[in-house]
């Protein structure tokens, strides 16, 4: 079993920045995947970043703005977000793979956090 918990959403101004933190326990491995996914209200929940030791890829949408990093001691993940757009505002979820394989699909994570608000204002 394992738990994730996100943290540092907010309410931020257009092109200003915001941190997210995910915090891992339980059966937590450095070899599985971990990932970002957003969901605005009306919207199907989509892909923003992940992280694994095959790389890190991003949404098109949130290339060379925000940025996905980790730290295994600390079982967390993180996602840096810069320049944000109103278009940014959803609950971001953290979620993890049971399984090294990098994917943008939300069916292929098997654990996921509760999920962070960020409201990003024009």
């Amino acid at each position: 079993q394992v738990q994730l918990v996100e943290s540092g959403g907010g309410l931020v101004q257009a092109g200003g920045s915001l941190r997210l933190s995910c915090a891992a326990s339980g059966r937590t491995s450095s070899t599985y995947v971990m990932g970002w996914f957003r969901q605005a209200p009306g919207m199907e929940r989509e892909f923003v970043a992940a992280i694994s030791w095959r790389g890190t890829p991003y949404a098109d949408s949130v290339k060379g703005r925000f940025t996905i990093s980790r730290d295994n001691a600390r079982n967390a993940v993180y996602l840096q977000m810069n320049s944000l757009k109103p278009e940014d505002t959803a609950v971001y979820y953290c979620a993890l793979s049971l399984t090294d394989y990098m994917s943008a699909y939300a069916n292929d994570y098997d654990y996921w956090g509760q999920g962070t608000q960020v409201t990003v204002s024009s």
